[in-house]
């Protein structure tokens, strides 16, 4: 192989992207840290995986990096239970041990233990 055959080679070889480690696991709760809401992690992708669109819906000022890991959320706030996707620099763990009021909760999960929810039996691998 030619030198030439080399350089094309690289540059056609796919770049993995960087090894981003998740601080939290499904079952966390967890709350925002600039909005006012809360929610059980239940879906982790280790860098972003949503539509386009849906990123450059977040004002630029505010739109986090894609590659970090990024959290699907059974969320809540004062008015209302929805799904939520955050990425990690904007969560932190609520330590108020209060329970998530979402009702996908019973579905996936069991009892709140210790700030976390347990997965149930049938949604382990």
């Amino acid at each position: 192989m030619t030198s030439e055959h080399t350089i094309i080679a690289q540059a056609e070889a796919p770049v993995a992207p960087p090894i981003a480690h998740a601080r939290f696991s499904i079952g966390d709760v967890v709350r925002h840290r600039m909005l006012d809401f809360r929610g059980v992690i239940f879906d982790v992708d280790p860098v972003f995986a949503n539509s386009e669109e849906w990123y450059n819906s977040i004002p630029e000022d505010f739109r986090p990096s894609k590659d970090q890991p990024f959290y699907h959320l059974l969320a809540e706030n004062m008015e209302s239970s929805y799904v939520a996707y955050v990425s990690q620099q904007n969560l932190v763990h609520d330590d108020s041990e209060e329970p998530i009021d979402h009702p996908a909760i019973a579905g996936l999960f069991d009892r709140l233990d210790g700030g976390r929810y347990g997965l149930k039996r049938q949604h382990r691998h």
